[in-house]
C-alpha cells in the first residue's frame, strides 16, 4: 500500500525550538481519571513532534504524506522538531527513531510509509521491535476508519503504534489520504493525552 521504491536517498532535518511541552520532564497534573476534568490533567500542552517519511524515492519537496502530518500537528498548535526522509532500511529506521525518542524535546514520533507487505516495507519490523508497550487500538481503529475508503484492501496495511522510552510512536501508511486520516482524526486528538500518560510517573 505504500508507494516506496529504491532509487535515491535524502536526509533533511529541521529543528525548531519548543518551550511549552514536556517529554522527559513529566506532564502537568497528578490526579487520575475519576472525572472528565481530571482525565486530561496530564495532557501535554504543546507537543514536540518528530516526523519520518520512510521511502527510498521521495524528497521533502515530494512528500505529500509528510506534509499532511505536519499540517495536522501545526494546525493544532504543536511544534515540528524533526522532519526527515529515511531509506527503507531496518537499521536506519531504528536509528532515527532511537535518536528522536532520546531527545527531551520529542513528545511524539510519527512515521509514514513502509507499512505494507512488499519486500521493502520494513517500518513495522524496525519500529515494533523497539516497543516497550504496544497500542493495538490505534491500528484497529485506523483500519476501521480506512475501510470506508479502500474496502477490503485494508487487509494490506499494518499501521501500528506503541511506546518507546516513554514516547508514543505511530506508524502510518505512505499515502497522503492515509496520513491525513491517521494524523487528523486519530493521532492529533489523542497525542497530548497519550504523551502525558506515557511520562506521568517520571519526575
Amino acid at each position: 500500500m505504500d508507494a516506496n521504491s529504491d532509487t535515491d536517498h535524502t536526509h533533511t532535518e529541521e529543528h525548531t525550538e519548543n518551550t511549552n511541552h514536556s517529554h522527559h520532564h513529566g506532564a502537568d497534573g497528578d490526579d487520575d481519571h475519576d472525572h472528565n476534568h481530571t482525565h486530561h490533567a496530564h495532557d501535554v500542552g504543546t507537543l514536540g513532534v518528530a516526523i519520518f517519511t520512510v521511502s527510498s524515492s521521495r524528497s521533502l519537496t515530494d512528500d505529500a504524506a509528510g506534509d499532511a502530518i505536519v499540517a495536522a500537528f501545526e494546525s493544532a498548535g504543536h511544534t515540528i522538531i524533526t522532519r526527515e526522509i529515511v531509506d527503507d532500511d531496518v537499521h536506519r529506521i531504528q536509528s532515527v527513531v532511537e535518536t528522536a525518542v532520546s531527545d527531551a524535546d520529542t513528545d511524539i514520533v510519527v512515521t509514514t510509509g513502509g507499512t505494507g507487505i512488499t519486500p521493502d516495507d520494513v517500518t513495522i519490523e524496525a519500529v515494533s521491535d523497539q516497543y516497550d508497550k504496544s497500542l493495538p487500538g490505534f491500528g484497529e481503529l485506523f483500519r476501521r476508519r480506512s475501510e470506508a475508503e479502500i474496502g477490503t484492501r485494508v487487509l494490506g496495511t499494518r499501521a501500528t503504534a506503541g511506546i518507546i522510552d516513554a514516547v508514543p510512536v505511530f506508524c502510518l501508511p505512505g499515502s497522503e489520504n492515509a496520513a491525513t486520516l491517521g494524523s487528523t482524526e486519530l493521532i492529533v486528538p489523542e497525542a497530548p493525552h497519550l504523551a502525558g500518560l506515557a511520562t506521568r510517573d517520571e519526575t
